[in-house]
């Protein structure tokens, strides 16, 4: 399950109160992006989509905080509850640099989430969902396809995921296993700069073509989630509601350059 159960009597920790967490493992997802596993005592529990704040303080109390999805449905571990999320460093970044070369095993961070309650995916939604990712905007849309696999649904998914080259692929090995493995998958890519070798077609933008080929046709009125830099976004949307999706059915989330 996605959301964790809270035991009878006790009050759920408001969504907007910092509490400290501690980093209990990380992996290293790209050049880039690594991914950063927290473990939070009183953490909530969240849906795949929703996102959290992380905020550092530094010794002369100068404070700085970031917003960053969650990638995957709560563990259960020794210590308590743990949450992902992957950092992607930004260049001359105030905190994806620290998160990604200093913060160390066992280092606190403070937590402010689960937040956000429109781009989410419920476990018991039976429509068809397409995902369009750009970059790190795979982060939440590898949330929900990761919680279908956990709840057993059978609600088909397809994800059609946009890159700059192979080796910026966020999640590439688990991607392509859970291709294989999770019934009702669909994973395609589009490369924009260099794409492997054996690739059909160049390297190009994500266009009519990729999003009619590798989407679902608007009549079978699937659930649509796009997320990536703005521009990435504004083009997707543009081009799904052109090809007759809803804009209702269409729930967008885009990011900046802050770091």
């Amino acid at each position: 399950m996605t959301e964790r159960a809270v035991a009878e009597g006790t009050e759920r920790p408001a969504p907007n109160r910092w509490q400290v967490g501690r980093l209990v493992e990380r992996r290293v997802e790209t050049r880039s992006a690594q991914t950063l596993v927290l473990e939070v005592p009183d953490w909530p529990g969240h849906l795949p989509g929703q996102h959290v704040d992380l905020r550092l303080t530094a010794p002369d109390g100068y404070q700085a905080a970031r917003s960053y999805s969650i990638a995957g449905p709560v563990v259960d571990g020794p210590g308590g509850p743990r949450i992902e999320v992957t950092v992607q460093r930004v260049p001359d970044g105030e905190v994806s640099p620290y998160l990604i070369d200093v913060f160390g095993v066992g280092d606190p961070v403070e937590v402010r989430g689960p937040l956000g309650g429109w781009f989410i995916w419920r476990p018991e939604q039976t429509a068809p969902v397409q995902l369009l990712g750009g970059g790190s905007g795979v982060v939440p849309l590898m949330a929900m396809i990761r919680a279908r696999r956990v709840a057993g649904s059978k609600v088909p998914f397809r994800l059609l995921y946009s890159v700059r080259t192979p080796a910026d692929l966020i999640y590439g090995d688990e991607l392509r296993r859970r291709a294989r493995d999770d019934f009702g998958l669909d994973v395609a890519y589009v490369y924009t700069r260099e794409a492997p070798e054996g690739w059909r077609g160049e390297p190009h933008r994500i266009g009519l073509a990729d999003v009619n080929t590798h989407g679902w046709p608007p009549d079978l009125e699937p659930l649509t989630y796009v997320c990536g830099p703005t521009g990435f976004v504004e083009t997707v949307a543009d081009l799904l509601v052109g090809l007759g999706h809803p804009s209702r059915r269409v729930k967008t989330e885009r990011f900046g350059p802050t770091g």
